[in-house]
C-alpha cells in the first residue's frame, strides 16, 4: 500500500453484514444486510440516518422520481423514506424463499435496475440476474449463478462487469445498452489463480476504467485492468470481512468500503464503513433507476 494512502473508519454504524455502497447527493448510502437496515451516511461530519427495513435487504439505489429502490428478502420494491412504506416491484423467487433472496445489484447507465439472488443454502447454480426495467418489467438476464454479486459498466455503456462470487471470476459481457443486451460471457479475472486471497464480492469502476473489487474474507480491495487482465493495485484494510466499495466525496475521488463482522474474529472496527483517501484516481458516477 503507498505511504500516501489513509485508511480510516467512517461513521458510527457497526453493521452486522454491511454492503451496497453507492454515493449520490453527496451522501453515502448502504445497507446492513443481517441488521435489516438502510443506512444513509454523510461523510462531512459523520452523521447517519437509518430505517430498520423489517428484512434481509441486499442493496438500494436511488430512484430519480425520489426514495429508493431496494432489493432483499421479499424481492424487488420501492421504498419511501418519508412514510417507511414498502410496495412490491418483482418477486421472482418467492417459491424459492427462505434460502434464496436478492442480493447485489446496481442501475445501468439508462436507469435500468439490474439485482440478483444468492442461494444462502450455496445451491450451485440455484441463484440469477434480474433486469428491471423503467416500465416496471422484470426479465432475466444471467441464470445459473450461486451468489449473484458485483455489477457495473464501462463508460461507454458497451460492456458490463458481473461477479458470481464462488466462481471467483469477474466476468465480462458485451453490452447493447439500447437494448439491454448481453453478448457472450469472458472470464477477466480468476483471483484464485492470481493468488487473491478471498473471494470477489462488490464491485466498481474508476474513470480510468479500471475494476475495484472487494475480496471478502481477504480483507483487500483490487484494482484490475479489464483490457490486459492484469492485478495492477492491491489496498489492505484493517477488517478481513471487506464486502464492497464505492468512490464518493465531492471529486469522487474517495474509496468508500463496507464491511461485515466475521464469526469468530474480533476486530476492533468489523462492521464499520472504511474510508481510503489519497489513492490517486477517482470514481465515475452512478446511476438512479428512472422508473
Amino acid at each position: 500500500m503507498s505511504d500516501s494512502i489513509s485508511i480510516t473508519p467512517i461513521g458510527s454504524r457497526i453493521s452486522k453484514w454491511g454492503e451496497g455502497p453507492i454515493f449520490w447527493n453527496e451522501h453515502l448510502l448502504y445497507v446492513d444486510i443481517e441488521g435489516h437496515a438502510l443506512i444513509c451516511l454523510n461523510p462531512k461530519n459523520e452523521e447517519e440516518q437509518v430505517w430498520e427495513i423489517g428484512e434481509r435487504i441486499g442493496t438500494v439505489v436511488p430512484r430519480q422520481s425520489g426514495g429508493f429502490v431496494c432489493a432483499g428478502d421479499s424481492g424487488i420494491y420501492s421504498f419511501d423514506t418519508e412514510t417507511g412504506e414498502k410496495k412490491s416491484m418483482a418477486d421472482p423467487e418467492s417459491d424459492k424463499r427462505p434460502e434464496n433472496r436478492f442480493n447485489d445489484g446496481k442501475c445501468d447507465p439508462s436507469g435500468r435496475f439490474w439485482a440478483g439472488t444468492i442461494s444462502t443454502v450455496k445451491k450451485t447454480g440455484d441463484a440469477n440476474l434480474y433486469m428491471l426495467d423503467v416500465n416496471g418489467d422484470l426479465s432475466l438476464k444471467v441464470s445459473g449463478v450461486t451468489n449473484s454479486n458485483g455489477i457495473c459498466w464501462n463508460a461507454k455503456a458497451d460492456r458490463m462487469y458481473y461477479i458470481d462470487t464462488p466462481t471467483k471470476e469477474i466476468w465480462a459481457f458485451p453490452f447493447n445498452n439500447q437494448l439491454s443486451e448481453l453478448g457472450e460471457k469472458q472470464v477477466v479475472c480468476n483471483t484464485e489463480d492470481e493468488g487473491i486471497d478471498g473471494s470477489p464480492d462488490g464491485m466498481t469502476m474508476d474513470a480510468d476504467g479500471m475494476l475495484w473489487v472487494a475480496m471478502c474474507h481477504g480483507g483487500l480491495v483490487v484494482r484490475i485492468n479489464p483490457e490486459t487482465r492484469a492485478v495492477v493495485q492491491q489496498i489492505s484494510f484493517p477488517c478481513f470481512e471487506t464486502t464492497a466499495c464505492a468512490f464518493g466525496g465531492a471529486n469522487l475521488d474517495r474509496l468508500f468500503v463496507t464491511t461485515g463482522i466475521h464469526k469468530s474474529l474480533e476486530e476492533e472496527n468489523a462492521g464499520r464503513v472504511f474510508v481510503a483517501d489519497g489513492i490517486g484516481v477517482r470514481g465515475v458516477k452512478a446511476f438512479a433507476y428512472f422508473g
